[in-house]
C-alpha cells in the first residue's frame, strides 16, 4: 500500500522528466537544434532534483510515523 502512495507522488516528476528528455532528443535531432536541445535536457536532473526535495520530506515523516 505504502509503495502505491510513493509512486503516485513520484509520477508527476518522473513523468515531467521523461517528458523533458522526449522533447530535448527531438529538439536535437528531428528540429536540428542542438542548443535548444542540450538546454531542454539539462532539466531532466534539475526535475529529478525538485522532486527529492519536495519528497523527501513527505516519505521520512511518514516513515517516522509508521514505527
Amino acid at each position: 500500500m505504502r509503495h502505491d502512495n510513493d509512486l503516485r507522488l513520484k509520477a508527476p516528476f518522473l513523468f515531467a522528466a521523461f517528458a523533458s528528455f522526449l522533447l530535448s532528443v527531438w529538439l536535437y535531432f528531428v528540429a536540428d537544434n542542438q542548443e535548444m536541445g542540450i538546454f531542454v535536457g539539462l532539466w531532466v536532473p534539475s526535475i529529478h532534483s525538485l522532486g527529492n526535495l519536495i519528497l523527501v520530506p513527505v516519505v521520512n515523516r511518514r516513515e517516522g510515523a509508521s514505527r
